[in-house]
């Protein structure tokens, strides 16, 4: 279908971001922004750090966007298949693999020099997180833990955030490691649901292809419940004050909804659960724990 495809190069830059929702930047960002943030607090709240952010919402959005490109590359021809997804900008024509690629190249290109202006830790690390962020493509293909991978991946980011900051890796920041990998393992879990008998017909593997849609939407809701304790033990960890304990407060909240909007059987409002509650709970989380912050410190719960 390549008559679809358009010849003005800032069309196809709109269809690109598109294609990988770059507004879904909002998801894993504000976690990654908080580990920025404890960083900062850590080291006295240090002025001359306020220039490491641009690099660092850089970097992020550059391994974001290079894993989203190379997600849809990868998996184009199965998205295909997919009735769900063949609407989707390379199977239908709309954007050219040999543009796909070259926007992956330069996104690659983009997080690895802002991880080299950060400090020498950050970009001798680059290349792993590259690894760890294009190797989840892969993992449907053989293991139903594809999730915890995702999950992983945006994981990643508060810590690698922490290390733009400190300069070094703290164990304490893995706990907020841990909540963003079980969250968004949980509802990656949720918004698989949608392919069950599309995975089962081809082959791929998945939370819910294995065990079905009421017992997938069960564990989703497990490991919420785990990424809840790890925000508690992160709170533990830091001293955090009474704000931090009403962002978790709050991210609890909209996970129970979350849950209340799919069902087995029902899932008519998986994308209002998927996109629109998910992105209410990072930015809301990282509204109360930088107002804990910068306008608490000294005084804590812990």
């Amino acid at each position: 279908m390549t008559s679809n495809v358009p010849t003005s190069p800032w069309r196809k830059l709109i269809l690109t971001l598109d294609m990988i929702k770059f507004e879904h930047s909002i998801f894993a960002l504000p976690f990654a922004l908080t580990g920025a943030l404890l960083g900062w607090k850590e080291l006295g709240f240090d002025r001359a750090l306020w220039a490491k952010l641009p690099w660092i919402v850089l970097a992020m959005v550059g391994a974001r966007s290079a894993a989203m490109a190379f997600n849809r590359l990868l998996d184009a021809e199965i998205d295909g298949r997919n009735p769900r997804t063949a609407g989707r900008h390379i199977p239908a024509g709309l954007l050219s693999r040999g543009f796909a690629w070259g926007f992956t190249g330069v996104s690659a290109f983009v997080f690895l020099m802002a991880a080299r202006m950060l400090n020498p830790l950050c970009f001798e690390l680059s290349p792993v997180a590259l690894a760890i962020v294009f190797f989840y493509s892969y993992t449907k293909r053989f293991t139903a833990l594809a999730h915890v991978v995702l999950g992983f991946a945006l994981g990643i980011a508060p810590a690698a955030a922490w290390i733009a900051v400190t300069g070094s890796l703290d164990g304490r920041i893995l706990w907020l490691t841990a909540a963003v990998t079980l969250w968004t393992a949980g509802f990656d879990i949720i918004y698989s649901c949608q392919d069950i008998a599309f995975d089962r017909a081809a082959g791929l593997h998945s939370i819910p292809q294995r065990f079905g849609e009421a017992r997938a939407l069960a564990i989703a809701r497990g490991l919420h419940v785990l990424m809840l304790g790890a925000l508690v033990a992160l709170v533990a960890a830091f001293h955090m004050g009474w704000l931090a304990v009403t962002g978790v407060a709050v991210a609890a909240a909209l996970l129970v909804y979350e849950h209340s909007l799919v069902r087995p059987g029902d899932l008519s409002r998986v994308n209002a659960a998927f996109f629109t509650v998910n992105g209410w709970i990072g930015v809301l989380f990282f509204l109360f724990w930088a107002g804990d912050a910068l306008l608490l410190e000294g005084s804590t719960l812990v």
